[in-house]
């Protein structure tokens, strides 16, 4: 009778807490959240209690902790008195209104000023890029800035490595920042940092998750950024890592996976609004704000090898509003004609969604380029249950050929303006990534955009929806449930 009793009490105890989690979950989860967010958190505490409250107290805030949060704040308020009164080159003429309404949009978000003057080429060849970027390096007169969400030193690399021993070498700074939690588990991860500390680089990880040493956060934030900036004269940045284009991973090397991305090479005014984003990012780590601080760098604006208006737009957890998201929603509103997206890891929230679609019904072309292999399989499914609805709505999907993995970040729209960087088209580069996005205006640099789509496409073959709809119900199944988990904010 006793255990009997015993077994009841606890039985009674579980209830009553069961019902204390999900009562107080409804009145924390969704403050501040998006719905579809705060669906899914809520979904996942009420049909798994412990474990889900366990999920929501690991990786439910998707802000920076307080403290950088506040240095974002006075970057923001920094760089917005530095550059008010500046001139950043000679605009092109004859912006269009809604132009100019996007570049006082990013520039109320917390973007860098809209720069003329600017040269901007592409570099589509994975290793070229890897290697021009070297070349810049060895010019370096006074410092070389290097900031990339995975840095490796392995064979492909080695030319960049080299170039940054070589500017030491001849008593050049050289700065380094990469992320923390995506490098840690990368083979020679732990070579590339002594490789780093032999050459003099001074450098530091970005987002570091060392609970002992007092530096945690929530530890899928990641600083996804790629950029280098030498002196204040180049700058290259995209969406390419500085690793082989394998990530030296045994089960990417097993299928046969190679990436394939795209950097720019910018010259001009532009230049110091890239270093901006170094600067700022130092700073969250170190603290230190450096002698080459964003006031000098900012007055130091020489005239590029073009005249493309290009403007810089930083975004992240950091940030009040999803800034990327923002952008990408204005441009896909105003086009007229068409649009063309490059995106790796497609999990549009709602309002994406609807601006695409929308695009459509306006009479806008619209086609997506996306991998036909993935190598993330839950965002692979996620993006995959989007395909039906694009398909309907007439969006023309181009599925690049396995076992490529396009890793390209990039739009266009009409013939006037391109956006390119880090950010993909999903809900973690939106939330809870620091990402960093590129708009020119100009029909010469949207031309050089287009032939590289124009690549992509002859190396993809298109889905069409009578194919879609052969798809096994245990595709969908996974589609969807992949889905339901994309919105865990």
């Amino acid at each position: 009778m006793n255990f009997t009793f015993g077994l009841t009490w606890w039985a009674a105890a579980i209830l009553v807490v069961d019902i204390t989690i999900r009562i107080i979950a409804i009145i924390v989860v969704p403050r501040n959240r998006k719905p579809t967010a705060a669906m899914a958190w809520l979904l996942a505490i009420y049909f798994i209690p412990f474990i889900g409250v366990l999920l929501f107290l690991l990786i439910g805030n998707p802000r920076l902790p307080r403290k950088r949060r506040r240095k974002q704040q006075r970057i923001n308020d920094y760089i917005a008195g530095a550059s008010e009164n500046l001139q950043f080159g000679t605009l092109r003429p004859n912006a269009p209104e809604w132009f100019t309404s996007m570049v006082a949009l990013n520039t109320n978000l917390g973007a860098m000023p809209l720069a003329g003057d600017n040269g901007a080429h592409l570099i589509a060849d994975y290793q070229e890029s890897l290697d021009a970027m070297a070349d810049a390096i060895r010019t370096a007169e006074r410092y070389v800035h290097v900031e990339f969400y995975i840095l490796s030193a392995d064979a492909a690399t080695e030319n960049f490595f080299s170039a940054m021993e070589d500017a030491r070498s001849r008593g050049i700074t050289v700065r380094v920042l990469m992320d923390h939690w995506a490098n840690r588990g990368k083979p020679g991860y732990k070579q590339t940092q002594r490789r780093l500390t032999a050459m003099g680089a001074e450098w530091h990880l970005m987002l570091p998750v060392q609970p002992l040493r007092g530096k945690y956060q929530r530890p899928d934030l990641r600083n996804h950024r790629k950029l280098v900036v030498v002196d204040n004269r180049v700058a290259f940045m995209g969406s390419q890592n500085v690793i082989d284009s394998s990530y030296n991973l045994k089960k990417n090397i097993r299928r046969g996976l190679h990436w394939v991305d795209l950097m720019v090479r910018l010259d001009g005014p532009v230049v110091s609004s890239v270093n901006a984003i170094f600067l700022a990012d130092w700073y969250s780590e170190t603290d230190e704000i450096l002698e080459e601080g964003a006031l000098v760098d900012l007055e130091d604006v020489r005239s590029g090898s073009g005249d493309l208006d290009c403007q810089v737009v930083p975004s992240g957890p950091g940030f009040e509003g999803e800034n990327n998201l923002r952008l990408f929603l204005g441009l896909l509103y105003y086009a007229q004609r068409t649009i063309s997206i490059v995106s790796p890891y497609f999990v549009p929230d709602e309002a994406l969604l609807y601006a695409i679609t929308t695009a459509r019904m306006r009479g806008v072309d619209v086609e997506l380029f996306v991998s036909e292999e993935g190598d993330q399989a839950v965002v692979y499914h996620a993006q995959r249950s989007y395909y039906e609805v694009l398909l309907k709505a007439g969006v023309r999907i181009w599925m690049y050929r396995k076992p490529y993995i396009l890793h390209t970040k990039c739009f266009t729209i009409d013939d006037e303006v391109a956006v390119l960087g880090s950010s993909n088209m999903d809900m973690r580069s939106f939330g809870l990534n620091m990402e960093v996005s590129l708009m020119v205006r100009g029909e010469e640099f949207v031309r050089e955009m287009q032939d590289v789509e124009d690549m992509y496409r002859s190396l993809s073959r298109e889905l069409t929806l009578e194919e879609w709809k052969q798809q096994p119900l245990r595709s969908t199944v996974l589609d969807n449930l992949a889905r339901l988990s994309s919105a865990l904010q």
